[in-house]
């Protein structure tokens, strides 16, 4: 039985684990960084750890957490939030470091094989189709800090790391129309959205374990595209929300984000399309 380690086990991390667990090939120590949150994994049969990432990692927790596994996969977002707006030179970096301190505790434990889970905001805004091999340029201070967390993990020749970026992140508890409606004067109404659902996220993780697709960079988003204002305003009408109001004046991003390598190199075909 393959042992994984799951970094974050979080609105996507939990129910992968659980998938996995569920296949009788996988055993799974799972992190959250809850002491409550403790006995919620050990009810799911994941073998919980209390992991905090700071700049120096307590070893009596990582080592532990990655002792015996094969399998490394890394699911933390970064947060910017709470980080202190006077220091600009150093909120970028917070993230980064967090992967830094971790790296030397994967090179000493027995994981052969990282995924890390990232975003396509490291593309930024860019207009046209964009693959696997359109230069990132991200604009957000998330999208930046994950680039660099990104080329950290692919540099080190100890382990072979895959690149997860996954459009915006929807399931049945959690959809931005929620946070869109009502809003006045959004912008880039023409916009095409880049969505995936959560059950296509751990559908693809596994299938990549499966397939041993390591040393790769995929993108993962549904194949559905229709513009912003399209899609937010029948997704409010379908749930009852106060309809979004978008500025036509501000349009101007035509961003489709390509999950044709995915759909090639894993044979795959995403169960939830039409979101």
């Amino acid at each position: 039985m393959t042992q994984i380690s799951i970094l974050g086990c979080g609105w996507l991390g939990l129910p992968l684990a659980k998938s996995l667990i569920a296949k009788k090939l996988y055993s799974v120590n799972g992190s959250t960084t809850s002491e409550n949150k403790l006995q919620i994994l050990k009810d799911a049969e994941i073998n919980p750890f209390l992991v905090t990432l700071e700049s120096e990692i307590a070893s009596e927790s990582i080592i532990p957490f990655l002792a015996k596994s094969e399998i490394l996969i890394i699911d933390i977002p970064p947060k910017l939030r709470g980080t202190n707006p006077d220091s600009s030179d150093a909120a970028p970096k917070i993230f980064v470091e967090k992967i830094q301190a971790l790296v030397p505790f994967i090179e000493k434990s027995t994981v052969k094989k990282v995924l890390f889970v990232s975003s396509t905001s490291v593309y930024g805004d860019e207009n046209g189709l964009v693959s696997e091999e359109t230069n990132s340029n991200p604009e957000t201070e998330s999208g930046k800090q994950l680039l660099l967390a990104e080329a950290l993990l692919q540099e080190n020749k100890n382990f072979e790391t895959t690149i997860l970026r996954f459009g915006g992140l929807i399931g049945e508890d959690r959809h931005p129309v929620k946070f869109l409606a009502g809003k006045e004067n959004l912008e880039n109404p023409d916009a095409p959205v880049n969505l995936i659902h959560q059950n296509d996220c751990i559908s693809i993780i596994e299938e990549i374990i499966i397939q041993f697709q390591w040393n790769e960079v995929f993108n993962a988003v549904a194949p559905f595209h229709p513009t912003r204002k399209e899609y937010y305003t029948q997704k409010a009408k379908e749930k009852n929300l106060v309809l979004p109001q978008f500025s036509e004046e501000k349009s101007n991003i035509k961003k489709i984000v390509s999950s044709e390598k995915i759909v090639k190199h894993l044979n795959y075909k995403f169960r939830i399309e039409n979101y």
